[in-house]
Protein backbone atom coordinates (compact mmCIF):
# COMPACT_ATOMS: atom_id res chain seq x y z
CA UNK A 1 0.00 0.00 0.00
CA UNK A 2 1.29 3.10 -1.16
CA UNK A 3 1.18 5.62 3.06
CA UNK A 4 1.94 9.01 3.06
CA UNK A 5 3.00 10.42 6.40
CA UNK A 6 3.66 13.93 8.11
CA UNK A 7 3.79 15.27 11.19
CA UNK A 8 4.57 18.53 12.88
CA UNK A 9 7.32 18.48 15.91
CA UNK A 10 4.67 17.57 18.10
CA UNK A 11 4.56 14.53 16.49
CA UNK A 12 7.49 13.66 15.04
CA UNK A 13 9.17 11.00 17.12
CA UNK A 14 5.70 8.80 16.88
CA UNK A 15 6.04 9.29 12.95
CA UNK A 16 9.40 7.88 12.78
CA UNK A 17 8.54 5.05 14.53
CA UNK A 18 5.65 4.66 12.41
CA UNK A 19 7.37 5.10 9.56
CA UNK A 20 9.85 2.34 10.00
CA UNK A 21 7.28 -0.27 11.13
CA UNK A 22 5.41 0.50 7.66
CA UNK A 23 8.38 0.24 5.79
CA UNK A 24 9.38 -3.20 7.59
CA UNK A 25 5.86 -4.43 6.93
CA UNK A 26 6.28 -3.54 3.28
CA UNK A 27 4.11 -0.51 2.46
CA UNK A 28 5.28 2.05 -0.04
CA UNK A 29 5.99 4.87 2.64
CA UNK A 30 6.32 8.95 2.10
CA UNK A 31 8.07 10.61 4.68
CA UNK A 32 6.04 14.33 4.35
CA UNK A 33 7.96 15.59 6.89
CA UNK A 34 8.74 17.41 9.42
CA UNK A 35 12.41 15.75 9.85
CA UNK A 36 13.23 17.09 13.31
CA UNK A 37 11.52 18.78 16.28
CA UNK A 38 12.14 21.95 15.22
CA UNK A 39 8.40 24.02 15.29
CA UNK A 40 6.20 23.29 12.10
CA UNK A 41 2.99 23.91 11.05
CA UNK A 42 0.86 21.15 10.95
CA UNK A 43 -1.49 22.84 8.28
CA UNK A 44 1.61 23.05 5.38
CA UNK A 45 1.93 19.25 6.15
CA UNK A 46 -1.65 17.92 5.84
CA UNK A 47 -2.09 19.32 3.04
CA UNK A 48 0.33 17.89 1.35
CA UNK A 49 -0.85 14.33 2.79
CA UNK A 50 -4.38 15.37 1.86
CA UNK A 51 -3.99 16.39 -1.42
CA UNK A 52 -1.57 13.33 -2.47
CA UNK A 53 -4.34 10.94 -0.97
CA UNK A 54 -7.31 12.66 -2.69
CA UNK A 55 -5.08 12.88 -5.99
CA UNK A 56 -4.57 9.19 -6.26
CA UNK A 57 -0.93 9.28 -5.49
CA UNK A 58 -1.52 7.58 -2.11
CA UNK A 59 -3.84 4.77 -0.89
CA UNK A 60 -3.55 6.50 2.84
CA UNK A 61 -2.72 8.79 5.30
CA UNK A 62 -0.94 9.24 8.20
CA UNK A 63 -0.94 12.63 10.13
CA UNK A 64 0.32 13.17 13.20
CA UNK A 65 0.65 15.90 15.57
CA UNK A 66 0.38 17.09 19.79
CA UNK A 67 -3.63 16.33 20.09
CA UNK A 68 -4.35 14.74 16.39
CA UNK A 69 -6.92 17.75 16.19
CA UNK A 70 -4.86 20.03 13.81
CA UNK A 71 -3.84 17.60 11.59
CA UNK A 72 -7.31 16.30 11.23
CA UNK A 73 -8.88 19.27 10.34
CA UNK A 74 -6.70 20.99 8.29
CA UNK A 75 -6.60 17.28 6.33
CA UNK A 76 -10.32 17.47 6.09
CA UNK A 77 -10.27 20.83 4.39
CA UNK A 78 -8.73 18.98 1.14
CA UNK A 79 -11.65 17.93 -1.13
CA UNK A 80 -11.56 14.20 -1.29
CA UNK A 81 -9.66 13.62 1.76
CA UNK A 82 -11.84 11.80 5.12
CA UNK A 83 -9.86 11.82 8.15
CA UNK A 84 -10.26 10.62 10.90
CA UNK A 85 -9.33 11.39 14.78
CA UNK A 86 -8.93 7.94 16.11
CA UNK A 87 -6.94 6.70 19.21
CA UNK A 88 -7.88 2.51 19.22
CA UNK A 89 -7.92 -0.01 16.89
CA UNK A 90 -11.59 -0.32 17.07
CA UNK A 91 -11.84 3.28 16.24
CA UNK A 92 -9.52 3.40 13.10
CA UNK A 93 -11.55 -0.14 11.98
CA UNK A 94 -15.32 2.08 12.29
CA UNK A 95 -13.81 4.86 10.46
CA UNK A 96 -12.38 2.75 7.62
CA UNK A 97 -15.81 0.06 7.65
CA UNK A 98 -18.15 2.83 8.00
CA UNK A 99 -16.89 6.08 6.75
CA UNK A 100 -14.08 4.92 4.27
CA UNK A 101 -11.37 7.65 5.98
CA UNK A 102 -8.54 7.47 3.86
CA UNK A 103 -6.47 9.91 6.05
CA UNK A 104 -6.00 8.74 9.70
CA UNK A 105 -4.79 11.40 12.01
CA UNK A 106 -3.08 10.27 15.50
CA UNK A 107 -2.09 12.31 18.91
CA UNK A 108 1.35 12.25 19.33
CA UNK A 109 1.76 13.69 23.14
CA UNK A 110 -1.15 11.17 23.91
CA UNK A 111 -0.90 7.86 21.70
CA UNK A 112 2.03 5.37 23.29
CA UNK A 113 4.31 3.57 20.41
CA UNK A 114 2.26 0.51 20.84
CA UNK A 115 -0.74 1.31 20.85
CA UNK A 116 -0.28 3.46 17.37
CA UNK A 117 1.08 1.00 15.46
CA UNK A 118 -2.49 -1.62 16.93
CA UNK A 119 -4.00 1.58 15.31
CA UNK A 120 -2.18 1.80 12.21
CA UNK A 121 -2.52 -1.64 11.46
CA UNK A 122 -6.26 -1.87 11.69
CA UNK A 123 -6.49 1.62 9.49
CA UNK A 124 -4.52 -0.02 6.97
CA UNK A 125 -6.02 -3.66 7.12
CA UNK A 126 -9.61 -2.20 7.03
CA UNK A 127 -11.81 -1.98 4.13
CA UNK A 128 -14.63 0.05 3.24
CA UNK A 129 -17.76 -2.05 3.99
CA UNK A 130 -19.80 -0.34 1.59
CA UNK A 131 -23.15 -1.45 1.92
CA UNK A 132 -25.63 1.27 3.98
CA UNK A 133 -22.02 3.06 4.47
CA UNK A 134 -21.74 4.16 0.66
CA UNK A 135 -25.17 6.06 0.91
CA UNK A 136 -23.73 7.93 3.71
CA UNK A 137 -20.43 8.66 2.16
CA UNK A 138 -21.88 9.54 -0.99
CA UNK A 139 -23.70 12.22 1.08
CA UNK A 140 -20.23 13.83 2.34
CA UNK A 141 -19.07 13.86 -1.16
CA UNK A 142 -22.14 15.93 -2.52
CA UNK A 143 -21.47 18.38 0.42
CA UNK A 144 -18.20 18.48 -0.50
CA UNK A 145 -19.30 19.21 -4.39
CA UNK A 146 -22.21 21.54 -2.82
CA UNK A 147 -19.30 23.26 -1.02
CA UNK A 148 -16.65 23.86 -3.56
CA UNK A 149 -19.43 25.23 -6.15
CA UNK A 150 -20.74 27.89 -3.33
CA UNK A 151 -24.02 26.49 -2.81
CA UNK A 152 -25.39 26.34 0.66
CA UNK A 153 -25.97 23.33 2.35
CA UNK A 154 -28.91 21.06 1.30
CA UNK A 155 -31.19 21.09 4.07
CA UNK A 156 -31.33 17.78 5.85
CA UNK A 157 -34.59 15.55 5.28
CA UNK A 158 -36.25 14.95 8.71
Amino acid sequence: MRVAVGADHRGFELKRRIRHALIAAGHDCTDLGVHSGEPADYPDVARQAAEGVAAGMFDRGILICGSGVGMSIAANKVRGARAALVHTAEGARLCREHNDANVLALAGLALAPDDAAAVVAAFLGTAFAGGRHRRRVDKIIAMEREAARGEPAAPSPA
